[in-house]
């Protein structure tokens, strides 16, 4: 690798839960980290964290849903650091009004442009340099979701994640040839602030038996740690106490 050994990793939706934790983990490990997301006190607050830890870190306000933004984000990031070695896919949304029932077109297409355009524009933008540098990792962060339809989520949600596990295993067809590789990261119930838009928001005791920031950041860094002979394509991660396998009035709503 190039550049003294410096490995650079691109977070987005990092400025808080997923995103955060593992541009939290990555930069333990000694990688580079620019965290992008919508709201810059947040990112500054992850930086500042980092920096704090002895880490590297700094902040790049973004809308992935708006393609050219995301252009510029990595122009910006390739001209200061020379290379983009790692891209986390973590930016994410939900909306209340989520069933059939209640379904509006705005909340689809906002879901539709984060999580799966979004996702999409990020893949894109970064794929030119790491076809150059014959080596890069990306990192999607899916959902259960996106392997087993309930009802809970909603079908935007449901629909958006079900296309990112489509969206990482079609890019590891075509790129595995060019030296890139890419991850769909699909956990269970993680205790998130994404929680406060579901229509039953779980309780505090719920909320402790779930998945934790901390254990995906840690489920980042190990995938992102692997030599690049190693493709990861799929892992499929619950918290031990499953409320998808136990029925209760929270998960029926």
């Amino acid at each position: 690798m190039t550049n003294g050994g410096k490995r650079v990793a691109w977070v987005t939706g990092g400025g808080s839960g997923i995103g955060e934790a593992g541009a939290e983990a990555l930069a333990a490990d000694g990688w580079t980290v620019v965290v992008s997301g919508r709201r810059k006190d947040a990112l500054d607050a992850v930086v500042a964290k980092i920096g704090k830890s002895g880490g590297q870190a700094e902040a790049m306000t973004l809308d992935v849903s708006k393609a050219a933004d995301v252009n510029a984000v990595a122009e910006a990031i390739l001209k200061k650091h020379g290379r983009i070695d790692l891209l986390v896919n973590s930016a994410g949304i939900n909306v209340p009004k989520r069933s059939w029932a209640e379904l509006e077109l705005e909340g689809w297409d906002r879901v539709v442009e984060i999580n799966l355009n979004g996702v999409l524009y990020c893949m894109r933008a970064v794929l030119p340099a790491m076809r150059s540098q014959n080596d890069g990792s990306i990192i999607n962060i899916c959902s259960w979701a996106g392997r087993h339809v309930s009802k809970m989520p909603g079908p935007a949600y449901t629909t958006t994640k079900h296309a990112v596990q489509a969206l990482t295993h079609s890019f590891n067809m075509d790129e595995c040839v060019n030296g890139l590789r890419a991850c769909c990261l699909s956990p269970g119930e993680v205790a998130t602030p994404i929680l406060k838009l579901r229509p039953v928001v779980p309780s505090e005791a719920e909320q402790a038996t779930m998945l934790q920031p901390e254990d995906l950041g840690r489920t980042i860094a190990f995938v992102a740690s692997l030599p690049p002979r190693v493709c990861v394509n799929e892992i499929l991660i619950s918290p031990t106490w499953n409320r998808g396998f136990i029925q209760t009035p929270a998960n029926r709503d």
